[in-house]
């Protein structure tokens, strides 16, 4: 099986919310707890209610309350830690998960830019050249990207910025992060 995480799940988190964004936001929450200048982290999302039953020596490992086995609910499962000095995308390229993983989630952290700092971006610079220049930009705010997705195509993110690091001020939402959902989304295919 994975290596367990202590995922408990975030008092902030909507009752409403969809299941994949309860999850995202518990991840969220547990990464926040971590601090930042953290590696990213990559979490398998099973059906809590199937881990229950299909392993519920797993199940009790991970403090899942036997009550509401009746709920819909997806149960994080982090992963080894991502291989040092290997592209976020080229990792992503070698994952393959086992029928059993509904879903998938990853946070990492990584400087953003305003769009309007979008113009001010020197032409010709090379992958390193432009983090280095995305660094020393006044403008660029530290984040910490959360993107979870489901086989069905189900998409989710949390977005935290260093500066207002609270859980009342992730901002959420299907499509902010694309390009990374994609990445995840293709561990499935």
């Amino acid at each position: 099986m994975f290596p367990m995480s202590n995922l408990s799940p975030s008092p902030g988190t909507p009752m409403a919310a969809s299941p994949l964004t309860r999850a995202c936001l518990e991840i969220d929450e547990y990464a926040a707890g971590l601090g930042w200048d953290q590696p990213a982290r990559l979490f398998a999302l099973v059906d809590t209610a199937k881990l229950k039953k299909q392993e519920p020596r797993l199940a009790g490992q991970l403090g899942l309350d036997q009550d509401d086995a009746g709920k819909s609910s997806l149960t994080p499962i982090e992963q080894d830690e991502l291989p040092a000095g290997t592209a976020l995308d080229k990792f992503l390229g070698t994952v393959a998960w086992p029928d059993a993983v509904v879903g998938c989630a990853l946070t990492v952290e990584r400087l953003m830019l305003p769009p309007s700092a979008e113009a001010s971006v020197p032409e010709g610079l090379n992958d390193k050249q432009l983090a280095k220049w995305v660094a020393g930009h006044p403008e660029r705010q530290e984040v910490r990207l959360t993107v979870a997705v489901l086989r069905d195509g189900s998409r989710e993110s949390a977005v935290r910025l260093r500066e207002k690091d609270s859980s009342t001020e992730v901002l959420t939402g299907g499509g902010l992060v694309p390009g990374l959902a994609e990445a995840l989304a293709a561990t499935f295919s």
